[in-house]
């Protein structure tokens, strides 16, 4: 395998392009807007050899059409009508091999953000999209609790050192929200006091771990007595199961 690096790209006011590459060559992670591609492609004389997308949002899909332009390259997708530019749909238990780098990427099917989501992982490394976010997850615009929960336990399967790529800076506003679903969380309090530090440096807080999500993250926290109270209390009613709490504190943290 090439040696090779991931360096994020903002994009918008929150957006992370991820941009793996060595010294000649990139792939990108849900490019929304091709102009920070194009503007680094350019300073750092790169060619771009692939696109990855994880859904059909419009931050993650909108500058795929003109970084295609003039170029032949793999677009790997899900299988959803609304990412028109795609070369290669993907279900889960497929994978591919992003080009020149020799990266294998395994894919999973990871519906609640929206109904086609899915995220590319191996041991090392997640890119996962607006699925889960550290300290977080996505709003459920088109999946449920439900399909949230499988979702995310399916990341939280993967070995405790994974990177977790995801493609917001929404790390300190979810850990205020995290200090008020479970208080009493040390490795939240800690990771806040890690992150205030990195964005008064203006630095990413991102990627988190696997291992650090399952240390601090209320929505893959759902069976932690912490969170259970926490969302019990808001719900005005006892809750027993991870799916009806994670209900609960998503809806709070919609509001929150």
């Amino acid at each position: 395998m090439i040696p090779y690096e991931i360096v994020p790209l903002r994009a918008f006011n929150d957006n992370y392009i991820w941009t793996i590459r060595d010294a000649t060559r990139a792939i990108v992670v849900d490019p929304g807007d091709a102009k920070p591609v194009l503007d680094y492609l350019a300073a750092e004389k790169l060619e771009l050899l692939a696109i990855v997308i994880t859904h059909h949002h419009a931050d993650h899909i909108g500058g795929v059409k003109q970084l295609i332009a003039g170029r032949t390259i793999p677009v790997y997708a899900p299988h959803d009508p609304r990412v028109p530019d795609a070369t290669q749909r993907l279900t889960e238990g497929e994978s591919i091999t992003l080009p020149h780098f020799g990266i294998q990427l395994k894919v999973l099917e990871v519906p609640g953000h929206t109904s086609s989501h899915i995220a590319y992982y191996d041991d090392d490394m997640l890119f996962c999209g607006d699925t889960l976010f550290a300290a977080g997850c996505g709003r459920l615009f088109e999946g449920t609790p439900a399909q949230m929960y499988d979702s995310l336990s399916k990341f939280m399967r993967l070995p405790d050192a994974t990177r977790v790529y995801c493609a917001h800076e929404y790390t300190l506003a979810n850990i205020r929200f995290a200090k008020a679903a479970e208080p009493a969380n040390r490795a939240v309090i800690d990771w806040e006091t890690r992150a205030q530090a990195m964005r008064q440096k203006d630095l990413p807080t991102v990627p988190s771990t696997i291992a650090l999500e399952r240390a601090a993250n209320p929505f893959v926290r759902c069976a932690e007595p912490g969170i259970i109270a926490s969302a019990s209390r808001r719900a005005g009613k006892a809750l027993t199961d991870p799916v009806s709490v994670l209900a609960a504190i998503r809806e709070w943290k919609n509001n929150f």
